[in-house]
């Protein structure tokens, strides 16, 4: 009995706070129907956004799993914004967080089995044509998680990082970010029609999010903390396991399941969004290194040439 009127007691308090009255809530609960599972998680609406361009079967794999992927990014923008936001952050918390982040990682990487060993090539090839000229370099939430993780000087393209700093008109340096380099001709500044799509989506979301995270990502977050908090073992472990993960592991899977699919007789095809994407996805031509300092000298030579 003490027990209901403690929580009584908290129910008032908190609707007091809000300035509401306790018993209309109360008398709401009279009418509102049971919770289930598949309301709660709107199983209905989920497994009808799945809709294909194509009668080919494994199409309908292909879209689930990225959609499935979609989901992970979000995941972990969600653990990315807790430590932006957070305040007077201990190595334990920063740790876990970027933990959990590296093991949404693994998960997606792993998942590329799904697309190397669950879809035939004949119909991959059959079907592909008709995403043209869409592509997954197009995945927003992917653009944010590097936004997120590290400093705008870091993804810029490796052949022009020396000339861009923080004093860069922002314009310049969102133009020579690596990833410009899949749909972008640099000697005469044309850009493909997959880039132009592109940011004229979400370039203007993308700068309003960099804005924060210019000072807000991990990366940054690190640095702010005491140095005793910097020289923890297992937060420096986390940070470039995270580091190696997203760069380097899970790039890899998706570079050898492209190429798993699109290396027809020995030639190379070109991707549906018509981007050089050896050359943008491989890391040893592009170097994404979000913590760069937490890298010896010769880990960063030899970035990307040993996978």
């Amino acid at each position: 009995m003490d027990s209901k009127k403690n929580i009584t007691n908290q129910l008032k308090e908190k609707y007091d706070r809000l300035g509401q009255d306790l018993d209309t809530h109360l008398e709401g609960l009279l009418y509102s129907k049971p919770m289930n599972y598949w309301d709660y998680i709107h199983t209905d609406s989920l497994l009808n956004l799945q809709i294909q361009r194509t009668t080919i079967p494994d199409e309908m794999v292909f879209i689930m799993y990225h959609q499935i992927n979609e989901l992970l990014f979000k995941m972990i923008l969600w653990e990315i914004d807790q430590v932006a936001r957070k305040e007077n952050i201990e190595a334990d918390f920063f740790t876990s967080k970027l933990m959990r982040i590296s093991r949404y990682f693994d998960m997606l990487t792993s998942s590329f089995n799904i697309m190397r060993e669950g879809m035939e090539v004949e119909q991959y090839n059959k079907f592909r044509t008709t995403l043209t000229p869409g592509s997954g370099f197009q995945s927003a939430q992917y653009r944010k998680i590097e936004f997120a993780s590290t400093e705008l000087i870091n993804l810029i393209d490796n052949r022009f990082r020396k000339t861009i700093d923080r004093n860069t008109p922002y314009e310049h340096a969102f133009d020579h970010l690596y990833w410009q380099a899949a749909g972008k001709d640099y000697k005469t500044g044309k850009k493909s029609y997959l880039l132009t799509t592109f940011e004229e989506k979400y370039k203007e979301e993308f700068i309003r999010f960099t804005k924060f995270y210019n000072t807000h990502n991990l990366w940054s977050k690190f640095k702010e903390l005491p140095e005793v908090v910097k020289k923890d073992k297992n937060l420096i472990k986390a940070m470039r396991h995270y580091d190696y993960t997203v760069n380097i592991t899970w790039v890899m899977a998706h570079y050898n399941t492209a190429n798993h699919y699109l290396n027809i007789g020995g030639e190379t095809a070109e991707a549906t969004g018509g981007s050089e994407w050896v050359k943008y996805m491989h890391p040893k031509y592009q170097r994404r290194i979000f913590f760069p300092d937490l890298w010896t000298d010769q880990e960063l030579k030899d970035w990307g040439k040993n996978v």
